[in-house]
This record gives structure tokens, sequence and C-alpha cells, in this order.
């Protein structure tokens, strides 16, 4: 398999990154607008959330046609351009392929409805009571994972959506029909695929009520997911692609098999355990400040556990489904710059292959939405419900969304200082941030050269000037506090040591003298020195720091 480790992915939420038809909507024109923006940044690949046909009810994760441009996104011939605009500029396209479920407006699913045999095989359907659903499970977006079809007397799983039906991986024609929608983009000229929850897709044979929790364990990483993997990638011959998997509920076990090279199933994986470190009992609706000892623990298992075993991390903080990560670890006024160079700073210098979401390169904040007539996600719509049935006040579940809703990162684009950011001219179709100021856009700081961009552009240019970030092994170091991770990057005879003081406030570490050699290669701080006073080093609130050996 092909080695992307000086790659760097740039994700766009399409919906939300250029409208040029002044629909308030984004469009694939939007992206070849902005491409020679993408090129100044360094990156190499451009991941695009799904753009098919669709009846939005997840966002596009609810799709109808894998093979075909949804009109509101632009045309096929967009696409196309789209492609060859980005092959001119060296950079790739990566579709992302929701392969768990399809929109239950997919004909496939239309067919099974309307008492289809072959495709209700398609699916996972189950006779049944319309009082007794098949299991206990839940869905991920609240409620029971099974919905009851009343003309067929038949349960169908969803474990998102009512709207999206769970594909049935058993089934060898289901998993012919994927391959042949991947070989069809191929040809398009598409380079990369990312796979939507894709642990999820083998599910027991034996269905049965989980009486420990809301039914994952048993359908995560399940029984038949190496070897349904291993036989998409051969056969729809994207062995030497990038490939990265969305890999839910996970384990660093598996996550070695999936990415391990001579696995030969993917090239890297998302996992999202280092952003549960702020759910209160393991719950994303209750809140709790970061546990910052946990974020530690859990960076070094991963990647010292993957180092190991051979496996590939894909490095990233944000994404379409996360909040802000400057808002959520990092401050939104007094050190935004600091922390929005410390945070992007502390996973770019780490073994993996960094993904940057837009506008994370500009410090975007959290929406803060003051009325619930302005949230769109359907996740948080309904939770919004189920705090309120909780016993919460409207102002209590209000501020969980502020902290929590997937439309944190979903609100436009940050061009300019005008009214709608230069996302638009008409109102977007989510409303802008209400954190929105004139310095979190590309306008403002294209002209700083001590940005948050200009930053960015300095993580991506080193990860391909110095060998030891993509290719140096790791090892952590031990600094004395919770708050500050050090770790270093050892290649051959060059050596670096990367310092990411996670705290608001100052924080001194203990040294032994070891890096007085070294020289400053990146820090936040435009200016700083590293200063030793006997055997210890204070660095500053969200302080961020590499040294290099001479």
């Amino acid at each position: 398999m092909a080695d992307f480790s000086n790659k760097v992915v740039y994700q766009i939420y399409p919906k939300s990154f250029r409208d040029t038809n002044g629909d308030g909507f984004g469009d694939i024109p939007g992206v070849i607008e902005k491409l020679d923006y993408l090129q100044d940044l360094g990156v190499d690949y451009l991941w695009l959330t799904p753009f098919f046909p669709s009846p939005q009810h997840d966002n596009g994760y609810d799709v109808a046609d894998y093979r075909s441009v949804d009109p509101k996104f632009g045309t096929m011939e967009d696409l196309e351009e789209l492609i060859r605009q980005g092959e001119d500029r060296g950079i790739g396209l990566m579709l992302d392929m929701v392969f768990n479920h399809t929109s239950t407006e997919h004909a496939w699913f239309q067919k099974a409805l309307a008492g289809d045999e072959r495709y209700q095989k398609y699916y996972i359907f189950k006779d049944g009571a319309p009082d007794c659903p098949p299991t206990n499970w839940q869905s991920k977006f609240g409620g029971p994972a099974w919905e009851y079809v009343p003309s067929l007397k038949k349960w169908y799983l969803r474990l998102y959506d009512v709207t999206q039906a769970d594909l049935n991986w058993d089934n060898p024609e289901v998993r012919e029909e994927l391959k042949e929608i991947l070989r069809f983009w191929k040809k398009k000229g598409i380079q990369a695929f990312r796979f939507d929850v894709i642990n999820l897709v083998s599910k027991p044979e034996h269905m049965e009520d989980d009486l420990e929790g809301d039914g994952r364990r048993f359908y995560s990483d399940g029984p038949h997911i190496h070897g349904y993997l291993k036989e998409l990638v051969r056969d729809a011959g994207i062995e030497d692609f990038m490939t990265v998997g969305e890999m839910s509920s996970t384990s660093v076990e598996h996550c070695i098999r999936y990415s391990a090279p001579e696995e030969k199933e993917l090239s890297m994986c998302f996992n999202f355990h280092h952003l549960k470190v702020d759910y209160k009992d393991g719950d994303k609706w209750a809140l709790m400040p970061a546990d910052y000892k946990k974020l530690k623990e859990l960076f070094v298992e991963w990647q010292t556990q993957m180092q190991k075993g051979h496996g590939w991390n894909a490095l990233f903080w944000c994404n379409h489904d996360q909040p802000r990560i400057v808002s959520r670890l990092g401050d939104e006024t007094v050190y935004w710059k600091e922390s929005a160079k410390m945070l992007p700073g502390m996973i770019h210098f780490m073994r993996g292959t960094p993904y940057i979401y837009q506008g994370e390169e500009i410090g975007m904040l959290n929406a803060h939405y003051p009325s619930i007539g302005q949230y769109r996600d359907v996740e948080s719509l309904n939770y919004y419900q189920i705090l309120l049935d909780q016993g919460k006040t409207e102002k209590e579940a209000l501020e969980t969304l502020a902290a929590r809703s997937r439309d944190n990162s979903r609100t436009p684009m940050q061009w300019n200082g005008e009214r709608y950011g230069g996302f638009s001219e008409a109102a977007p179709w989510l409303s802008m941030s209400a954190r929105f100021r004139k310095e979190i856009t590309v306008e403002a700081q294209q002209k700083d050269k001590d940005s948050i961009l200009a930053f960015y552009k300095k993580l991506i240019a080193m990860r391909k000037t110095y060998p030891v970030i993509a290719e140096g092994g790791i090892s952590f170091l031990e600094t004395g506090t919770d708050m500050v991770l050090a770790y270093q990057r050892i290649l051959g005879e060059q050596q670096l040591v990367v310092l990411c003081n996670l705290d608001g406030k100052r924080q001194t570490i203990k040294t032994s003298g070891q890096w007085k050699d070294f020289k400053v290669l990146l820090e936040n701080y435009e200016g700083r020195e590293m200063v030793l006073e006997e055997g210890t080093f204070t660095m500053e609130p969200y302080g961020f720091m590499v040294l290099i050996s001479k």
C-alpha cells in the first residue's frame, strides 16, 4: 500500500464552504473558486462530505443515489472540472462514502418497501409485531434503532435517523454494488476515499437485547468487518489509494488491523476517544470540564500502540460532526490566537496524517446560537427535546447544544468581514456564528504574518521539509503536570521535542538540560526564546514550542 505519511488533507463541507449562485447554499463551483487558496495553504487532498442526491435529513449522509451530483451542489460537469483543476494544482479529491446505510428514498429501499424480496435482502428487515422491536438497541441519534413498516409487518434496522436504513453487508449482492460504486468514481479520477462509520457495517448473525448498554458492543468492529474491508479494497482496485475509515467506538487493536500495511485494508483510521474527555460518564450530552490527564493518556496509548503494531492514525481535532476545538479546549477571547495555534501544533507533529477542517486554519469558533430556531442538525433537534423531557430548562438545553451541536462546525466559512462572511450574497442556509469577528477571516489573516493561517502554512510545509515529522518514531516525555504534553520524534540523528501547554495559565516543567543545545524550530509566541532556569522551563498560557537538534 502507498505511503501517505507526508500528506495533509483538508476537509470541505460544501454546503457551508462557498456559495456562487446566491441561493445561500454552498456548491462545487465554490470549491473550484477557492482552489488557489487551498494550493497556497499547501494541502494534498480535499475531502468533500457527501454531495450526492439526498433528502438532506442528515445533511447528505442519507444518500439517495451514489453516482450522481445533487443539483443543489452543481452538476457532474462541475465535479469533473474540480477533479481536473485540482490535479493541475497537485491536489487530489477524496470522496465520502456512506456505506453503512442509505436514505430510505434510495431506489433500493423503495423497491424493498414495494415488496421486492431481492431488495429487502439489501437491508436488515426482521419480522415482528408493531409493539415489539427485534432488540432494545438505541439509535445514535436518540430513540429506538428499529423502525416498523406496517405494510410489510417488518422492522428495519436504522442505527442513525429513521430515514437511514442500514445495509445488509452479509448479502454478497450488496458488497458487489458498493464495489461498483467505487469503480465508477475511480474512473472519474477520484484519488481517495473516506468511509463513513465503516466499522459498523458487519452486524452479528444473532441479534439480542443489550442488557448493559445501547447495543453498540454487538455491532462495532463486527464479526466479518476485516474480511469485508479486504474484499472491498481488493476488488474495487483501490489498494494504493488513500483510504480512511471512520471508526465508531473502536479499539486500538482493531485500528492496527484496519491500517497496518500488511493487512491491506485501509491507509488510516479516525478514532474519537480523545474527543470524549469532556463527556460526563461517557454521555455526549452531559457536560463537564475536559479531563486533561485522560487526554494525555489517550494520545500516549494510541500513538505508541499504533506505532508498535504498524498502524497509522488520522490526526484531527475538528470535522463536520465535532464542535470547534478552540471553543472546546482553547480560549475564545484573551488567548484565542495562541490556543488556536497550540492545538493543531500538538497533533501535526505526531505520527499520522493530519486533517484540517474548513475554518480551523483561521481559528473559527462555535455558533453560540441563542435560539433553538437557528439549529438545523437533526441530532441536535432530537436531543434538545430529549433534554427537555429529562427535566432540563430551555436555557440548560441550549447551553448543552452550544457546546455539543454538530452545527457548531457547519456555520458558513468566514472568507471576509462582510455580512455573510463572503460565503454568500444571500442569507445562508445556516446562520453565521454569533462569535463571527473580522479578525477570524481569511482576508484579515492573509495580511498578517503572525496569523493562525500563517501558522498552519508552516505546519504543512514542515511536514514536507523534515522527514522526521512524517517518518520518525515517537515517544512521550514526563513533564510533572497533566497540563503539559511533551513528546519527541526521532529519525536517525535528527530529533524533535514538542511541548504543548493545554492550560490558560503558565506552567513550569522540569528538564534535565538535555535540550540545551537544541534550537527553536517553531513556536506560537512570536520571537520567544527558550530559556532554561535551573532545570526548569516556564511555558506561557497555551504555549507551544518545537525544538530541533542541531
